[in-house]
């Protein structure tokens, strides 16, 4: 019965179906197909044999992610900075969102979105050149400011201590117009009539912000920072490794999972290695997304994922 309902289903909506398959093509062959790859992570790969020929040899690729001290640092590295990155570009971007929808000039809150929303759109090639701009040793804020203001120059890409702070506000200066828009347009499909009843009980601003404008964003919020949660073991390759110039006294507060494995890669080449830090990073992910998941479904089981 129910295989007949689904036979006729198709037939009805044949055309629907028919639009399916070239994203559904795209998905597999880009998403699943390319997973087979994993099994690298479990073995001495070589070129010579390619996947299937090269020998077994178990969990050794993942010893090598945490015999080494920069091994460590770099996971250390990767996780602060993640849960930093969060916290900033979350808090901050709902702060602009609400902003933006206070404004009562559409052409200026247009103006501010897209103004915040176009460094998003750059490579890292080209934040890495601005950023340089500004910290380089003839650059804007030694010529521009500490100079004239009597005070010594700064050499930026000697001192790794200074990135602990310079990474953030790169990374919050790219992202945060894209986490404005999402939770912007989250507020805009807010119903109107929330607001007018407020307004009538005598609600001043900020209390209809408190009591309506938050609580209703929260599900759009919840899922945004599960998201993120999930990605807490992976790295913006480019944030880390263009920007710093790859320079190696920022090493210490700059060297993330994902420049580590790409560093080793390239000094031993050794693939399986490299392999098993993607394996490594997506399972991970995968259990914080669960448990992130989980622990949200037991406060407000409206507001999880499933």
């Amino acid at each position: 019965m129910r295989s007949s309902q689904f036979l006729r289903n198709i037939v009805k909506y044949r055309a629907l179906f028919l639009m399916l398959l070239l994203p559904l093509s795209v998905l597999i062959f880009n998403n699943y197909i390319p997973m087979f790859g994993v099994i690298v992570a479990f073995k001495n790969y070589n070129f010579a044999d390619g996947i299937l020929g090269s020998p077994w040899q178990g969990l050794e690729n993942f010893k090598y992610l945490f015999q080494t001290e920069d091994a460590w640092v770099a996971t250390r590295n990767t996780v602060l900075y993640n849960l930093l990155f969060i916290v900033m570009t979350t808090a901050i971007a709902i702060f602009l969102a609400i902003a933006l929808n206070e404004l009562r000039s559409t052409r200026l809150s247009r103006m501010f979105q897209s103004v915040l929303l176009f460094p998003y759109f750059l490579s890292f090639v080209v934040v890495s050149y601005l950023a340089y701009a500004f910290l380089g040793g003839n650059g804007y804020i030694n010529k521009a400011i500490l100079e004239p203001l009597g005070l010594s120059s700064v050499s930026w890409y000697t001192e790794a201590k200074d990135w602990i702070f310079i990474l953030p506000l790169v990374n919050l200066w790219k992202n945060v117009g894209y986490g404005m828009v999402v939770y912007l347009a989250g507020i805009v499909g807010i119903d109107h009539e929330y607001y007018e009843a407020a307004v009538i009980d005598g609600a001043t601003k900020w209390q209809q912000i408190r009591r309506i404008t938050l609580p209703l964003m929260l599900p759009v919020i919840i899922v945004m920072v599960i998201l993120q949660v999930g990605r807490i073991f992976n790295a913006d390759f480019g944030l880390f490794f263009q920007v710093p110039l790859n320079t190696g006294a920022l090493y210490p507060t700059t060297n993330v999972i994902d420049t580590f494995v790409y560093r080793s890669l390239l000094i031993s080449g050794n693939v399986g290695m490299s392999a098993a830090a993607g394996f490594y990073q997506a399972v991970i992910g995968l259990v914080l997304v669960l448990a992130t998941n989980l622990i949200v479904r037991r406060v407000s089981r409206e507001n999880a994922l499933f």
